[in-house]
């Protein structure tokens, strides 16, 4: 407990509930995304089943992210007037359940259509989540949190890839779905029964961690003026005027959002970083096995490179942006587009042994995923309390239309083609148009 808290709060224990709120939040997060991408890992598997070309393979991986960003806004204006206690535990259970529908699928035609179901029910949940992070952290820690929160992302493909390959191998590839979708049913129950909407309404929050919640004014030794969400300091002077901080009002109502150059820009730099990394996520299997020579279960761990790179990159990233750079989010979402350029020409040219690309895979997940926290913390200081989970809304719903277009055009320039080349140049050319949009938008102060 600190020394102002101590004063107010004298002989009362401060607790600490918003971080057990965190690791639930990491588990739901995690078990969402082992749903969504081990389909990459089974793809190959279900090729040689159905017998489909690598479009129609795309489209597959593709279906996700039109139902993702379809139910995406609709549950911002849910969340934002009801809260996020029971449309999370309801996503949660449905998305789990459509997972299980994936491994009784008996053709491309449902395969795409159990896989639209499964968008449409995880899509509630990043903004559930994300709303409670702004809701259950104090400014200071809003990007670690979040950071955290993404890490979940690169959790779970970590694992998913090899454990998937050797399901696949030794039961079939349907028995992936069976087996992913068991955990969700008990998380959902889990997050109903474990976190409240906001931090006043639980039990397990004192007074004291209440406070913290809601002060973002804190005490701080550095000595820097800290006013509205970021901290201001003459050791920034040039990088604050670089990255184009203004004093804006926070945004709102659902016409602000929906009007703001800064939110659609940041929703349109995140549709680029995301066709990069759902991309990937979707075809790196495939180009492991057909391009590099890997067998399935070597794969499996190989592909699970980029994955422990971003977990790292994204923890990294919420923890620079939050302590090091004084809560400025330009600066890491802007090194995260041109690093990304950067190693998409370094892939174009990798060599074929299994180091070289294990390296490469590795430094593609920590560029993409430094920057990462920084898109959806970027949305909380740019939109009022009240709206935050509709101007989250917007960001996933419209950045995830990547992954819904970039698996279908890696697909078609590798039936096009026939080299993996022209898919890591699509990749290039997106984190290139990212970082064009970056440069553009506004830092909230």
């Amino acid at each position: 407990m600190s020394r102002i808290e101590s004063t107010l709060y004298p002989g009362i224990a401060r607790t600490n509930y918003r971080f057990v709120v965190l690791s639930l939040i990491f588990i739901v997060y995690a078990i969402n995304y082992a749903d969504r991408t081990n389909i990459g890992a089974v793809l190959p598997f279900i090729i040689d089943e159905f017998h489909i070309n690598n479009f129609e393979a795309g489209a597959i991986a593709s279906m996700f992210f039109l139902g993702y960003a379809i139910s995406q806004i609709p549950a911002g204006f849910f969340i934002a007037r009801k809260g996020t206690r029971g449309l999370v535990s309801l996503s949660i259970f449905g998305f789990s359940a459509f997972t299980w529908l994936m491994g009784t699928a008996s053709s491309v035609f449902s395969l795409k259509l159990i896989r639209l179901g499964l968008g449409l029910s995880e899509g509630p949940c990043p903004v559930g989540l994300t709303a409670t992070i702004n809701n259950w952290f104090p400014a200071r820690e809003k990007a670690t949190a979040t950071g955290v929160f993404i890490a979940a992302t690169m959790f779970a493909p970590i694992i998913v890839p090899p454990l998937a390959v050797w399901i696949s191998v030794t039961w079939g590839w349907r028995w992936v779905f069976y087996s992913f979708a068991i955990p969700g049913i008990v998380v959902a129950l889990a997050w109903y029964l474990l976190v409240k909407s906001r931090p006043g309404e639980s039990r397990f929050v004192s007074e004291s961690e209440l406070s913290l919640i809601t002060n973002d004014r804190q005490a701080n030794s550095d000595p820097a003026l800290q006013e509205g969400n970021i901290v201001l300091s003459p050791r920034f002077a040039l990088l604050d005027k670089l990255i184009r901080v203004r004093k804006l009002a926070p945004l709102d109502s659902a016409k602000a959002l929906f009007t703001s150059k800064n939110i659609l820009g940041d929703c349109v730099a995140y549709f680029m970083m995301v066709s990069v990394l759902y991309g990937l996520l979707t075809w790196i299997p495939l180009y492991l096995v057909k391009e590099k020579g890997f067998n399935f279960m070597s794969m499996g761990l190989v592909a699970s490179m980029p994955c422990i790179g971003g977990f790292i990159g994204a923890i990294v990233g919420g923890w620079i942006s939050d302590r090091l750079l004084g809560r400025r989010r330009k600066p890491t979402m802007l090194f995260t587009a041109i690093t990304t350029v950067i190693m998409m020409l370094i892939m174009l040219n990798i060599p074929g042994n299994t180091l070289a690309v294990c390296t490469g895979l590795f430094m593609v997940g920590l560029c993409l995923n430094i920057g990462w926290p920084a898109f959806t913390a970027y949305g909380m200081a740019a939109a009022a309390p009240k709206t935050y989970p509709i101007a989250a809304a917007i960001i996933n719903s419209g950045g995830n239309l990547g992954g819904f277009v970039s698996p279908m055009v890696a697909g078609f320039l590798l039936d096009s083609t026939g080299s993996f080349n022209a898919v890591f140049t699509w990749f290039g050319i997106c984190a290139a148009l990212g970082l064009v949009v970056i440069l553009f938008l506004d830092e909230p102060q």
